[in-house]
């Protein structure tokens, strides 16, 4: 299949998973990981309509977004928004403020203050709350106990905005049974921020349980971009 057809028909697999749970396909957004791919990948499928890309790598990220930012002179990609979703380190911070219009992985206040230090005018930055459905501590994302404080923190942040909650579902469990849980901190947020209701979950193997649990934003790599080219 060519990148087209693959991403025709997990538009189609999404909207149809998108209408069994009785929700309208227009309110999620698809969002392409080219992890591991070629900057050429991404201007083809700009060029197929696709606005919303992610990177897992902070280098790959400034790489990618630097090169359309070079070709482009103000005159094209002005529109497409590049989604930090990878663990962010504090040194970083600033290498994926400059690249990224949203962030899915603030887990702790330091990362949160990270991003606002670096600020240098502009729009706020969007960022998500990353939640450990694990018990294991080493693995990426707030305590769901600590969510609400973290929360709290981050609406203290002038030049960050706070939208929602990010999970990824651990291999161990039901998908469904996951992202229940991730729809019920996500309502838990809420009672802090209001307005925070995106629900960033579902990958390729899963989106169609995380659709039924209410995400909003779905992160699709191979499924679309075909195999990840070997890693030397």
């Amino acid at each position: 299949m060519s990148v087209a057809e693959r991403l025709s028909a997990i538009d189609a697999a999404i909207a149809d998973a998108a209408r069994r749970a009785g929700r309208d396909p227009g309110d999620i957004t698809r969002i392409v990981v080219t992890k591991f791919h070629p900057v050429s990948l991404v201007r083809e499928l700009y060029a197929l309509g696709v606005r919303e890309f992610g990177e897992n790598r902070q280098q790959e990220l400034s790489a990618k977004s630097d090169a359309l930012r070079e070709e482009s002179e103000g005159s094209g990609f002005d529109d497409l928004r590049w989604h930090f979703i990878g663990q962010a380190q504090t040194n970083k911070a600033g290498q994926i403020r400059r690249a990224a219009q949203a962030v899915h992985s603030v887990d702790r206040p330091r990362i949160a203050d990270a991003l606002d230090r670096v600020a240098d005018g502009g729009a706020p930055l969007d960022v998500l709350l990353q939640i450990n459905l694990t018990d294991d501590h080493g693995r990426g994302g707030v305590a769901p106990a600590d969510l609400e404080q973290l929360a709290e923190h981050v609406l203290g942040l002038p030049t960050l905005r706070l939208r929602g909650v990010m999970a990824v579902a651990p291999l161990d469990e039901d998908p469904a049974a996951a992202f229940a849980r991730v729809h019920d901190y996500a309502q838990r947020l809420r009672t802090v921020a209001p307005e925070a209701d995106w629900i960033s979950a579902g990958m390729t193997g899963d989106f169609a349980e995380a659709i039924a649990a209410g995400a909003t934003h779905l992160r699709i790599g191979s499924a679309i971009t075909g195999p990840r080219p070997a890693q030397g």
